[in-house]
């Protein structure tokens, strides 16, 4: 029997999630079609819409700062409510795990790297430690781990201008692991509370930590106290200790990222999108200015996807949505055209943290988030596209990622749902 639904999203990350949910709304049947592992497991879990524009910021209203970015940018075609409406998807995705639904305004967030972040959608775990709030810090890392240095994430927030005073200490973990055990070793530790000699690792640990209290308010962890049992782990620690915990979000492999990725699949489960995995998008069949149907390499085999309507959300160049090489700038599933210097020396710019060109590569779409030709014109009337395969956008120095992923997939499915 033929694979046939109503809307198909390609895509497995935070864009495509966000169209496929969008687009179940509306009532008709839903398929997402993913390749490998979403990039939200490499994300912080943190989800911002707008922190600078142009090198400006950090703003604390992003909607106010909209008028002040390029006309071609995605924010410019969806506007306030694409956006907001694309946070609306999202809390109702998530739920309770995430805070910062309660205002339009930026939060700004300790990171592992020792910035302070503006953004809009936060952990419920990542809450307690806002740079807003004027509590005194103590930041712990472990021994035998590379992903956090407690000193130089105290030093750098404190350079920030906080209105607190912050200190690092590194610590042995509780138990022993190999010398490059991973955060998501450690967090399992914590969750299952593993024997530390005669007692728990939890208690062992807040044991530890105490012993280098001098006082402070609040105590900041890298992000890995506990997955399936997190709560639980930071309400034990945060009694032993007598004071506030939080979590800082880190790099990869970052839990955050990974329970982000297992929510949303579980919301689209629950909204009813059919879910397949692990095979690319390679071809489509179209008759005319209609897509008839996405092939999918299924071990060697080309099989065909139906739909009426389909997005496009593969990503950008990190995430693989867009291909390029010396000569020229590819969108490598359905052939869309990709605005781009000839000049491939064009595609830079000569300062290192520079506004460079090839950050902005992506599809142009029209108002229906159609992707259109070098004329303007549609490529396909039933295909539309979101997230970072959608240009205009410099999303890592916006730090706006997440936002145009949310808006643009919010857009994009609606009117897929509408149509199909």
């Amino acid at each position: 029997m033929p694979i046939r639904d109503d809307v198909l999203v390609v895509g497995g990350g935070l864009a495509a999630a966000t169209s496929a949910l969008a687009a179940a709304e509306s009532g008709k049947t839903v398929r997402l079609v993913a390749h490998k592992k979403s990039t939200l497991r490499q994300a912080s879990g943190l989800i911002d819409v707008l922190g600078y524009t142009d090198g400006d910021g950090p703003h604390a209203d992003p909607y106010a700062a909209i008028s002040e970015l390029p006309d071609d940018h995605p924010y410019k075609l969806v506007g306030e409510d694409g956006i907001k409406e694309g946070l609306r998807i999202f809390d109702e995705a998530v739920g309770e795990m995430y805070a910062g639904g309660h205002t339009d305004t930026n939060a700004l967030v300790p990171t592992y790297g020792g910035t302070v972040k503006p953004t809009a959608r936060y952990p419920k775990s990542v809450e307690p430690g806002l740079a807003s709030v004027g509590e005194s810090t103590l930041f712990v890392g472990f021994e035998g781990t590379t992903d956090f240095a407690p000193q130089v994430v105290a030093d750098h927030v404190a350079a920030a201008g906080v209105p607190f005073e912050t200190r690092g200490v590194r610590v042995p973990f509780p138990k022993t692991f190999r010398d490059d055990a991973r955060l998501t070793r450690l967090a399992k530790a914590l969750d299952k509370d593993e024997s530390a000699g005669r007692v728990g690792v939890r208690r062992k640990l807040a044991e530890t930590v105490k012993a280098h209290l001098e006082g402070e308010e609040r105590v900041g962890f890298p992000a890995m106290l506990g997955d399936a049992h997190g709560e639980e782990v930071r309400a034990e620690l945060e009694d032993r200790l007598g004071v506030s915990v939080f979590e800082v979000p880190t790099g990869p492999p970052s839990l955050l990222g990974l329970q982000l990725e297992d929510r949303l699949f579980d919301a689209l489960d629950e909204a009813g999108v059919r879910i397949s995995t692990g095979n690319p998008a390679v071809g489509y069949e179209a008759d005319g200015d209609r897509i008839e149907a996405v092939y999918v390499d299924r071990r060697g085999n080309r099989v065909p996807y139906h739909a009426e309507e389909f997005v496009l959300a593969t990503g950008g160049l990190v995430g693989k949505g867009i291909d390029s090489d010396r000569e020229r700038v590819t969108e490598p599933v359905f052939g869309c055209h990709i605005p781009h210097p000839d000049d491939r020396y064009d595609w830079s710019d000569e300062e290192a943290f520079g506004g460079h060109e090839f950050a902005r590569f992506g599809v142009v779409p029209d108002e229906e988030m159609r992707p259109t030709t070098a004329s303007g014109e549609p490529h396909f009337e039933n295909l539309r596209a979101a997230g970072s395969v959608v240009g205009g956008a410099d999303v890592a120095r916006e730090k706006s990622a997440s936002g145009v992923s949310l808006a643009t997939g919010a857009v994009a499915g609606s009117r897929a749902g509408e149509e199909a």
